[in-house]
């Protein structure tokens, strides 16, 4: 045998003796795995196929003919997990601080390649200092390689990047283009330029974890779509996000064995509030229809007047967009419209029917709002909603005002079925407001102004904060009771699921980006 291969084998036997999984979790609870171990607990056991082991750099310069290490920074291959097939990338920042050079990202692309042909999801564990200088050019145009792969892939297999270390410069924008971005807690971040860069610029001085670490970006910049405390709890959130999606665009998330029973959900009967300015937590609402302790949040702590994740529903998976009463009473700003349209448009993309829990008093008002474009941005979820061609059903569970209620995925833009509960009001505004503008004359030549307001706002209540006259027209489909919904809902999934839409030939839209 070739000595060198020799050698390659007594260092990969080394690095796999005594594995598995049960001496991962036991050893490294509250510290970072290491690049094999990252794969090792991520995929079942045994499933690894090493592809490019004996890769090594090409860089003659500043004495790099004399530092060859096989793999080059980066552990590629494929397995399996639950006895699906994805492809991974591990980064192994022992070797060159996983800076990535030109074979680096061949072997990144090689597998993406094959991802793609084959039509299974793709998993990146990051953990690199960015390009390897030593190489210049060479680095950057392997960084631009895996960037175009990243945009062919889109829509076409599912993408997830882990940040379980640093990620920075060019390195972020690979992530940044795939479908789900994780990050572990105090040892991971991510920035286009790092602090000492910062304090140069701008004179300011930050430390890497304000600037770019997982609560950050988990909360301020939306960029981190999950975080986790540690290594283990990201590669257990890959694993549970896997289960809800399907391998590519051609195929359906694999469906749970389910009983189906009466599915009355009674817990459901009295949660919304009589007093219409009384908030509730939605999150109650969505745990009384899904299958138990099935709900995967997605971006939970940013733009949290909005709930976006994967349920199952019968064992089916499906997407959820809520809005949150709990937070800004729910309405739709900037953030909020970015992030559920973002996620209509993932679920369009991959086959997953789409849930709409609505209770919007309308788009958020203000200077900030509108310099900072919330027309543009409010028009994104529009867009995403009239552009899905998935099983779509609203649920309204009380408020739909104004332009929210067309954007919510109404009737008017597509949806298939809208129910609404009797405590739903469907309005151009609330009543007190409506009856100041429509009853303006009349109030002020009143002689008692307050109670002729107050007839008046119950006059509009009477005829528009109910579901009824929507109904009548047809932009509901029915009242149900609360305790009805998870009956209605399993059933009308189940009707809708081989509805098929073909759009107009083009070769794409024009989203207000």
């Amino acid at each position: 045998m070739n000595p060198k291969i020799e050698e390659l084998n007594n260092k990969l036997n080394q690095a796999y003796l005594g594995g598995g999984q049960d001496r991962i979790e036991r050893q490294h609870q509250n510290k970072k795995l290491t690049a094999r171990e990252r794969i090792d607990y991520l995929l079942d056991e045994g499933s690894f196929e090493e592809i490019g082991a004996l890769v090594t750099h090409r860089t003659k310069d500043f004495g790099m003919e004399n530092q060859m290490y096989y793999g080059d920074g980066v552990v590629t291959g494929y397995g399996t997990i639950d006895g699906r097939l994805v492809y991974v990338f591990a980064q192994d920042f022992t070797v060159f601080g996983g800076s990535l050079s030109e074979t680096h990202a061949e072997k990144i692309c090689k597998i993406m390649d094959l991802t793609v042909n084959v039509g299974a999801p793709f998993i990146g564990l990051n953990d690199s200092g960015g390009a390897r200088i030593q190489e210049g050019v060479r680095s950057l145009g392997g960084y631009a390689d895996i960037f175009y792969r990243n945009v062919q892939a889109s829509g076409v297999i599912p993408q997830i990047s882990a940040i379980m270390g640093p990620c920075a410069g060019g390195a972020v924008y690979s992530p940044a283009m795939t479908d789900f971005t994780l990050m572990v807690e105090n040892t991971s971040y991510m920035f286009v330029t790092g602090p000492s860069v910062v304090k140069t610029v701008t004179n300011e001085s930050v430390s890497s974890e304000e600037l770019g670490g997982a609560l950050v970006h988990a909360s301020k910049s939306g960029v981190a779509h999950v975080t986790s405390v540690n290594d283990v709890a990201c590669l257990e959130s890959i694993k549970k996000l896997i289960s809800y999606l399907p391998q590519s665009n051609k195929e359906t998330a694999p469906k749970y064995s389910y009983d189906l029973e009466d599915e009355l959900r009674t817990q459901l009967n009295g949660l919304v509030p009589d007093n219409p300015n009384k908030p509730y937590d939605m999150h109650q609402v969505i745990d009384g229809i899904i299958d138990a302790d099935s709900f995967y949040e997605i971006h939970k702590d940013y733009a949290e007047n909005i709930i976006v994740g994967f349920a199952r529903l019968g064992g089916q998976s499906i997407g959820i967009v809520a809005n949150q009463p709990m937070f800004l009473a729910g309405v739709l700003d900037v953030n909020s419209s970015k992030k559920a349209a973002r996620f209509v448009r993932f679920c369009d993309a991959f086959n997953t029917p789409l849930l709409v829990l609505e209770d919007v008093p309308g788009f958020l008002p203000g200077t900030d709002q509108e310099w900072n474009a919330i027309i543009t941005n409010g028009a994104k979820l529009l867009y995403a909603f009239s552009e899905a061609t998935v099983p779509r059903v609203t649920v309204i569970t009380r408020k739909a005002y104004g332009g929210a209620y067309d954007v919510m995925n109404s009737k008017h833009i597509g949806a298939d079925m809208n129910f609404a509960w009797p405590t739903a009001e469907i309005a151009v505004m609330g009543a007190k407001g409506a009856a100041e503008i429509i009853f303006k004359k009349e109030i002020q030549a009143s002689d008692d102004q307050e109670a002729t307001l107050k007839a008046k706002e119950t006059e509009y209540a009477d005829l528009f904060a109910n579901p009824y006259s929507a109904a009548q027209r047809g932009f509901i489909d029915e009242v149900i009771l609360p305790d009805q919904t998870r009956r209605k809902l399993i059933k009308a999934f189940t009707m809708l699921q081989d509805k098929q839409v073909n759009h107009p030939i083009r070769k794409h839209g024009n989203i207000p980006l």
